[in-house]
């Protein structure tokens, strides 16, 4: 079990250079930074129980940022925080800093859990809870790098769904899926199926978040709890409250610009590719995988599966048996003499078929790598407007812009070196926001945007989540197309009729969890 696992990572040194290294220094300055003896005294008294919190969305450099501030700061080590990072394996697709370029600076929960396994926000908690408190001891400083925010909330917060279910589960009822095999029911039917027994919560998510639909079915599985229960009352009042934080923590934000972030997602998967993304990808394809669970709800993986399917069909007597086992190698068959394919060569052969797929798969990785910057980006606005956190917002964009210069250390490296000095130095109240008062953060707790889904009639009943994804849908040059036809067969459409009139023409329903019913 995963508990098993938890025990054994916590008790081994998770970075091989770090084995046989004396102990390290107490959280400070670098020798040959000035410090005032009041300085040291104020550092060991205030030093012992925080916790620095490096954020942002994927492809602004929250690792190197992490690794540069080591340099300034003695006893740095730090906590990986992506969800895909902790797994073993896929190294060069979840951009893993290899062992080279950590440059002596401890990490730990960075490739330690098995692939197939499915970790949790309370498995990422209760395993690096224990290795926070063991740095902590030893006088270093904790540093929490990642853009998995749900893990980071868990990890900081007092609240958990799953504490709070284990609370409700034992006035609750039996669970009334009976014999149902949450595993074998497909992804639309899972839907179905929780709309069935908890319409809010179903009205809460996107359909096609599998992930969160085969939770929320999972914690009434096995509590009889309905999931929307845990929207309402103390449980959501407590959650991601910047008041009650497990830790005095100072949290960084890296941005970037979303032209210059799209670029570097782009070159950074092109890079990707010319690393050995494919071989790495093809090693653990198999046909119809279940991209729900451990290491294969990676981005990257489900997008080459028609690539790769088609090529194994075309070699599948000896490539598919040879390095993925789906079928025995006939004896007649010799493939010592077979190297592996360089699947990164198809881009320049003249197999079209092959070419146009593996375009459009690495296409569809980068876009679906954007999408999930903007989620990032969006959901660490949240955290600051909605719950209060007191995000230190740092913007890297002019730093990637020129690279030629150094503008790194000057816009990003220094300000945060400042930032962190004076976490270390001073009292925690500075780095908790009091701008909005209980109330109104009540008010929004309640009107949360991303509640309210939008469903576009106009476009084939299209289900967008929360106002921003709604509005950038109604910009779009083809629901504007679509919005005009759909008004034409409607027989309302006049040539002198404001085309933005949304609500009005194309049946807009709005749908919002806290009231299930629907509103057009």
């Amino acid at each position: 079990m995963l508990k098993e696992t938890f025990d054994a990572v916590a008790s081994v040194p998770e970075n091989p250079d770090s084995n046989h290294s004396p102990k390290a220094p107490n959280v400070g300055f670098r020798d040959g930074e000035y410090r005032s003896c009041n300085d040291v005294k104020v550092e060991m008294k205030t030093a012992k129980k925080k916790v620095l919190v490096v954020m942002g969305a994927t492809g602004v450099g929250k690792s190197r940022l992490a690794i540069d501030l080591a340099k300034h700061f003695a006893g740095v080590e730090i906590i990986n925080a992506d969800s895909m990072q902790v797994y073993r394996g896929l190294d060069i697709l979840t951009n893993k800093v290899p062992l080279c370029e950590r440059k002596g600076v401890p990490h730990h929960l960075l490739g330690t859990i098995d692939a197939s396994m499915e970790f949790t926000s309370k498995d990422f908690r209760d395993i690096a809870i224990p290795i926070i408190d063991d740095i902590l001891s030893r006088g270093c400083l904790p540093v929490i790098v990642g853009g998995t925010n749900y893990y980071i909330q868990a990890l900081v917060s007092p609240y958990l769904v799953d504490d709070v279910v284990e609370d409700m589960a034992e006035g609750s009822g039996n669970s009334l899926l009976g014999d149902i095999d949450l595993n074998s029911i497909s992804s639309s039917s899972a839907f179905e199926l929780l709309k069935e027994i908890d319409p809010i919560a179903a009205n809460r998510i996107h359909p096609n978040d599998h992930r969160k639909i085969h939770r929320y079915l999972s914690v009434y599985a096995s509590s009889g709890v309905l999931p929307s229960s845990l929207f309402h009352g103390n449980p959501a009042k407590k959650w991601g409250r910047a008041d009650n934080f497990r830790y005095t923590c100072c949290f960084i934000w890296v941005d970037s610009s979303l032209p210059v972030l799209d670029r570097n997602i782009n070159s950074r998967v092109d890079c990707m590719i010319d690393a050995g993304l494919l071989d790495e990808v093809s090693d653990i394809y198999k046909p119809k995988s279940d991209y729900t669970r451990g290491m294969k709800q990676a981005i990257g993986v489900r997008e080459f599966e028609e690539f790769f399917r088609v090529y194994f069909l075309n070699n599948e007597a000896l490539y598919t048996s040879a390095w993925n086992s789906n079928i025995d190698v006939p004896n007649s068959v010799n493939i010592s003499h077979i190297s592996k394919p360089k699947f990164a060569d198809i881009l320049h052969s003249k197999d079209c078929e092959l070419r146009i797929l593996l375009v459009e798969a690495i296409d569809k990785f980068k876009a679906n790598t954007r999408k999930l910057a903007r989620r990032q980006k969006r959901r660490l606005n949240h955290l600051k407007t909605d719950f209060s956190w007191n995000l230190k917002y740092i913007d890297a964009t002019r730093a990637f812009s020129d690279e030629a210069c150094d503008w790194w250390s000057a816009l990003v490296l220094e300000p945060c070196v400042n930032i962190v000095r004076t976490f270390l130095l001073e009292g925690a109240d500075s780095f908790i926001s009091n701008e909005i008062s209980d109330d109104i953060l009540k008010q929004r707790l309640v009107s949360r945007e991303l509640c309210t889904q939008y469903v576009c009639e106009a476009c084939g009943n299209r289900v967008l989540r929360g106002t921003h994804e709604w509005e950038q849908h109604k910009k779009g040059r083809v629901h504007k197309k679509r919005f005009l036809r759909f008004k034409k067969s409607l027989g309302s459409f006049s040539p002198d009729q404001h085309t933005d009139n949304y609500a009005d023409v194309s049946k807009l329903q709005i749908i919002d969890f806290i009231s299930p019913k629907l509103s057009t």
